[in-house]
């Protein structure tokens, strides 16, 4: 628990005095009385470690001390049966290292009471409709008893950026889980690109990655897989998974797995057959070009938009030399028309969730880059048919992306175990 403790109390240092609430997430019902898998709240289990819904985090923070309170549900050895264990209020505060707890039914009347005298709220407003109006009944609780000398919160503030800003920065704990899921998510790749053969349906190679994931421990993938052939790898966000791929089409795979809550993204495109044509080679090698231009600025220091300038510019001469755009590569760049081909940005931040938290930009200047973040980078080509477009080109899509730690001296590639040259693709196909 100690990475836990020790976020709790930095939390408390980056705050002034008053009550913090993080709520975790509820089960969800997909249809009738059955739920959703359960999914945790990022910033909840990043300062808790408690992995159960129906459960708020509190800390009390004092120009003097700082108490941290888990709201949890209670144990219920009936409900154990048939649900599993639960841990109680008991249970959770000595196992993961609490001050208090209680049962997520005294929420309520704690609350009117923790509120009480405090000068500020620190919460998740704007986090749903029902959650607001549950915190305004507790602040309004105590406004009631202001007759009796009590004073309520004369501040309500959003915590999410202090704990954002937290989170954009791993810890060792977090890097060696990000590794890890890493690895498991090279390993399925490697495999799908060994099973992917014409013929096949886009949802079998998904399956092969999910087994991959499920037989190295990641029990749940950490988005929705693409799994996308042919013309379908032009569409961005690709879900239905459910096309023949056909001799002669590339097949791009945007999947990512999740280890101990933390994720990993990888896509590779690959040709169906094994060998790559002539044209999808071309537009290939443009795009890998580019995602090791922006691999090389992904360094301390860096501007966070550095790496996508540099793709963009490899990606937009590569357009030129294709005669897909014409014009010089300053014209091109300064009209935007590169982005028929290439619309989207060139990473994100990657932790808890794929697309993580943490600001870009930083009093409207984008940040610079720094040790111990994560982020993605991934470039991409994607030819749909159009008067300009040559048929031979038509409905290539091609991404290629990797996870990379910023650390003091340069960048670590996460993924590097997962194949992505063009010798390296066909000799596994060919195995």
């Amino acid at each position: 628990m100690q990475p836990y403790v020790t976020r709790r109390a930095t939390l408390s240092t980056r705050l002034p005095a008053g009550v913090v609430i993080v709520p975790n997430t509820t089960e969800i019902i997909r249809n009738a009385d059955s739920t959703y898998p359960f999914r945790y709240d990022s910033s909840f289990y990043y300062l808790t470690g408690f992995n159960e819904p129906d459960a708020v985090f509190v800390q009390v923070i004092s120009e003097d001390s700082t108490q941290n309170i888990l709201f949890c549900r209670p144990k219920d050895l009936e409900r154990e049966i048939w649900d599993g264990h639960r841990h109680g209020p008991d249970a959770a505060r000595e196992q993961f290292g609490f001050d208090a707890a209680y049962s997520i039914e005294e929420l309520d009347n704690k609350m009117v009471e923790l509120l009480q005298n405090q000068p500020r709220l620190h919460t998740v407003y704007g986090h749903n409709a029902a959650w607001d109006s549950r915190v305004s009944g507790w602040v309004n609780g105590v406004r009631a008893k202001v007759r009796s000398g009590i004073t309520a919160p004369n501040e309500i503030a959003d915590v999410r950026g202090t704990i954002a800003e937290m989170r954009l920065f791993k810890d060792e704990f977090e890097i060696a889980l990000l590794r890890q899921a890493g690895q498991i998510n090279s390993a399925a790749h490697v495999r799908a690109m060994r099973f992917a053969r014409p013929g096949q349906m886009e949802y079998e190679v998904e399956a092969e990655i999910l087994h991959d994931y499920y037989r190295q421990g990641s029990r749940f993938p950490a988005y929705s897989s693409i799994v996308a052939a042919g013309a379908n790898a032009c569409v961005l966000h690709y879900g239905e998974n459910n096309a023949r791929m056909n001799d002669g089409d590339l097949l791009l795979i945007d999947a990512g797995c999740e280890i101990g809550g933390y994720a990993s993204d990888i896509t590779r495109t690959f040709p169906v057959n094994g060998k790559f044509s002539g044209p999808q080679k071309d537009v290939y090698e443009i795009t890998l070009a580019a995602q090791y231009a922006a691999l090389d600025v992904c360094r301390a220091g860096k501007s966070w938009n550095a790496p996508h300038e540099a793709a963009v510019r490899v990606l937009a001469q590569g357009m030129i030399d294709l005669g897909l755009l014409q014009g010089s590569l300053d014209g091109v760049l300064e009209s935007l028309s590169y982005k028929q081909f290439y619309m989207h940005n060139t990473g994100h931040w990657m932790g808890l969730d794929v697309h993580d938290a943490g600001a870009y930009k930083i009093k409207g200047e984008w940040r610079n880059l720094e040790a111990g973040m994560v982020m993605t980078v991934e470039p991409g080509f994607y030819i749909r048919p159009a008067a300009n477009v040559p048929k031979h080109f038509e409905n290539i899509g091609v991404r290629i992306e990797d996870d990379v730690l910023i650390t003091k001296d340069g960048m670590e590639n996460l993924d590097a175990s997962c194949p992505k040259t063009v010798a390296e693709i066909e000799a596994i196909m060919a195995r």
